[in-house]
């Protein structure tokens, strides 16, 4: 197994893209590192945990506050925050045909088979 190279560029976008609110998987895709090496090497830089990700900027914008009563079929229902506070509130982006989740959810909630066999044979 080959170990990651940390150049100092490559460092600086990982914390560029961790600031951002970027998914660790997102920023895996990017860097062309698997997510637990995002993950781990977060850990030693010692940058700050995040509980939730962060919901898609398009709701952010929209002010869309979807509660589940509100959710319907073909909305995204990505949970985002905590259940027990007042600001818990679904995605609600245009789910993917046949998903729960929008593309930017399905991106993070499913895993590519193909890419992990991929990754599995090159180290």
């Amino acid at each position: 197994m080959s170990a990651v190279e940390w150049t100092p560029e490559r460092i600086q976008a990982l914390m560029a893209m961790w600031t951002e609110g970027l998914p660790a998987s997102e920023i895996g895709r990017r860097l062309d590192v698997t997510k637990n090496a995002v993950v781990g090497k977060v850990h030693r830089l010692g940058l700050p945990k995040r509980r939730v990700s962060a919901p898609p900027k398009e709701s952010v914008e929209r002010g869309d506050l979807v509660r589940l009563e509100s959710l319907k079929a073909d909305m995204c229902s990505w949970p985002t925050g905590d259940p027990g506070d007042a600001d818990f509130r679904f995605c609600g982006a245009e789910a993917v045909e046949g998903k729960p989740y929008c593309r930017e959810h399905c991106a993070q909630a499913y895993v590519n088979p193909n890419r992990e066999r991929k990754e599995t044979q090159a180290a």
